[in-house]
């Protein structure tokens, strides 16, 4: 399946793993990469150096295709996006802000620049600012949510720029990469169907969660200081809605879920910690290497796309 987005990023599948925090690190990034997708190193609140350390093991696993997404509001963003062009890695996605600053080094280094946008009005922005493409994902997603759903946000990206378009956002098989492509995108991200991937170094209680979740079984958080951010319920989440009701201030609720996704995936913490998942849970029903993920994904979606005899 060639598009725009394949041929962009040298991949031979339109599947790209999102690049979760603590999740998204050496051994699930070259497992999907050498499976024919793109695995993105979740660069998160880490140092420079830790980063520079994850893509060093990614090559000495793959000679494939992988990228780097940058967290903008790392302290170390700075540091981390000259380790992307010292590092030789030729694809960045990037979340929480607006990359501008870096895309002239980026685009001397001959990196491909993809942000992550949840609106129109970014998209158009990015687009401008010379962007390759973005990924546009729907509020359906775990971790950090925009407001607009993927049904509607995907198409009237697609609309706006000429740019290549990736959906994300409560897509977990074939059939959501059939109907992105329907909607106007030539690709999609996943995360929450790779956390249970075999190749994941998430703690097994983790997986078992999302494995087992049903799809009324994510909360969001946040809402009430503009930083919504949707994961699996349990009692951290309850307590954390709880004192939003009371009205608590933003610095105790930061308390709450300081080092929580760590307890979580490091740790294997399903009651304390923060479990990000998206609402495409319930369609994650068994743990599977990255191989047999990608191949089962793009068999449906070939199937639902051929053309009917």
């Amino acid at each position: 399946m060639t598009t725009r987005v394949t041929e962009m990023l040298g991949i031979q599948y339109p599947v790209i793993q999102g690049g979760m925090a603590w999740v998204a690190e050496y051994h699930l990034v070259s497992a999907v990469s050498q499976a024919g997708g793109l695995g993105i190193i979740g660069a998160g609140g880490a140092s420079a150096e830790f980063v520079r350390g994850q893509i060093r093991k990614v090559k000495e696993r793959t000679e494939k295709p992988f990228g780097v997404n940058l967290m903008l509001m790392n302290p170390e963003a700075d540091a981390i996006a000259q380790v992307i062009v010292e590092e030789g890695v030729k694809v960045v996605t990037t979340g929480a802000g607006n990359p501008g600053r870096y895309l002239p080094m980026w685009r001397e280094a001959g990196v491909t620049v993809i942000p992550v946008v949840a609106s129109v009005a970014m998209a158009r922005m990015m687009e401008r600012a010379g962007a390759q493409g973005v990924v546009a994902e729907g509020t359906e997603s775990g971790g950090h949510i925009g407001a607009a759903s993927t049904m509607t946000l995907v198409p009237q990206v697609a609309d706006a720029v000429s740019i290549p378009v990736i959906a994300a956002g409560g897509i977990a098989d074939g059939r959501g990469l059939a109907a992105a492509l329907m909607l106007g995108a030539e690709a999609v991200q996943m995360g929450t169907r790779f956390i249970v991937a075999r190749e994941s170094v998430v703690h097994e209680n983790y997986k078992k969660k999302v494995i087992g979740a049903r799809d009324i079984d994510s909360e969001v958080t946040g809402m009430s200081h503009g930083h919504p951010v949707r994961q699996l319920r349990n009692k951290m989440t309850r307590e954390y809605v709880k004192l939003e009701k009371e009205g608590a201030p933003f610095e105790e609720l930061e308390q709450l879920t300081l080092g929580a996704l760590r307890k979580a995936v490091v740790e294997g913490d399903v009651v304390n910690g923060t479990l990000m998942a998206g609402q495409c849970a319930g369609l994650v029903q068994k743990e599977q290497t990255c191989e047999e993920m990608i191949r089962e994904i793009m068999e449906q979606a070939e199937k639902l796309l051929s053309p009917r005899s």
